[in-house]
Formats: C-alpha cells, structure tokens, sequence
C-alpha cells in the first residue's frame, strides 16, 4: 500500500503549489495528499477567527490514521505544531523553509502588528497591489520568473479577505515559539532549505538541533523550494 505524504502550503498559496512535486513522488510509493489550509483556496470559507490548533483539526481530520507531513513556510509551522501535538499521527516529518517561531517578545509583537496591517491593506486595497508586494520581499529577491510566475498564478487562486483573516490568526507574530519543545520530536525529522535562503539556512540548522533523529538537507534554490526545485524536495521526501 502506498505510503500516504500530507502536504501543506506556506501562506498565500494553496494545495496546487506541490502539484510539481507530486509529479515526482512515485505513484506505486507515496499517495500524495496536498490540502488547501484554512483562509486559502477552497477553505476560502473557513469560519473565523482563524486558528493554529482549528488547522491542526482540519489537517488530521482529512489525513489518514498515520502519514508522512511535509510542510512548506507558513504550512511548515503548522505542520510542527501538529507533530508536537499528535506525534502518534506522524510517521515522519518534513519542513521547508520554515522557522520555529520568534523567541523575542518585542519582536513577535511587531511581526504581529505588522501582519496585521497588511491584512489591512488586503482588504482595502486591490488585490494585484498585494501580489507585487508580497513577491518583492528581499526572501524571493533572486527567485528565477519562472518561479515568481507559478507563485503569483497560485495567489490568484485565493480571496484577499480570506487571505487577510489567516494574517490575523495564524502569521507568524501569533505563534508561540517552539524552540523549546523541538526535543520532543521523535520521530524522523527532515529540515529543507535552499542554498540561496540564508536567513532560513540559519533557522534550519537550529532546528536540527535538538531532535535526536533530525537531518539538515540544502538544496538548489531559495525560499520558495516546492516551487524551484519539485524534484529534488520530492527526491528528499522519498
């Protein structure tokens, strides 16, 4: 029987961002399951306010009894909140370009309140304005335009109220950080980060830290791995 692999998205994106790595992953092998998280895609809908452990029960609710998580960015927080929370559910545990949330109070504030007004603007403002400025982060500065073309074709697909109410609920400011608990982890564990994402690289090698049975893989690409290197995250996963 196929090994079931649970994908998850990073923000502003939706299921159809591994589309290319689920290409990859041999189809006798793995059964790819790529979910639209709450406030995207087709969870557009998803009730308010939006929140880490209401995605965690989403994720579980559409996985099987026991599977892989992959989880990019965004998805890549979840899906470590959800390994800590339901470790019996997680065969093995992969995250891409992700973080364990900001240990700093005053930092986390910030985030927080700065999230909080580009919900503001996705609301008020058009939603192509949105696209280019979340695109011109110095984090996709030297991504290939191929790439930065599949990422905004993949945005489109959501609505910036939705988009706007996930900010609120689930950014990065409104994480409790985990650094603390990463030992808990006992179940394989995969960090994925480009060569390019330096910032991400140093965030990884933290993470690999403390989990006894954690491996730090570099790859070819930047932040936005699923999208810039389908192949090799699907090579990784295997």
């Amino acid at each position: 029987m196929p090994e079931s692999v649970v994908l998850l998205h990073g923000f502003g994106g939706t299921r159809r961002a591994w589309d290319g790595v689920r290409a990859h992953l041999h189809p006798e092998r793995y059964r790819p399951v790529a979910l639209d998280l709450p406030g995207h895609g087709e969870q557009a809908g998803w009730e308010r306010p939006i929140t880490f452990a209401g995605c965690i029960e989403h994720v579980l609710a559409q996985a099987p009894e026991r599977f892989t998580l992959c989880g990019y960015s965004m998805g890549g927080r979840i899906a470590l909140l959800l390994a800590l929370a339901a470790p019996e559910r997680v065969r093995e545990l992969v995250l891409v370009s992700t973080t364990a949330g900001i240990e700093d109070g005053g930092e986390r504030a910030e985030r927080r309140a700065a999230d909080r007004r580009l919900a503001d603007e996705l609301e008020a403002g058009p939603f192509e304005d949105f696209i280019e400025r979340w695109r011109a982060q110095p984090l996709f500065a030297d991504e290939p335009a191929e790439v930065g073309a599949l990422a905004r074709e993949d945005q489109r697909r959501n609505r910036p109220d939705a988009l706007a109410a996930a900010l609120r609920g689930i950014g990065t400011g409104e994480m409790e950080p985990q650094w603390a608990r990463l030992g808990e982890l006992e179940m394989p564990v995969a960090v994925l980060v480009g060569e390019r994402d330096a910032k991400f690289r140093a965030l990884g090698e933290r993470i690999v830290g403390p989990p006894a049975n954690a491996r730090l893989l570099v790859g070819r690409g930047g932040h936005n791995l699923p999208l810039e290197s389908p192949a090799w995250v699907a090579q990784q996963i295997s």
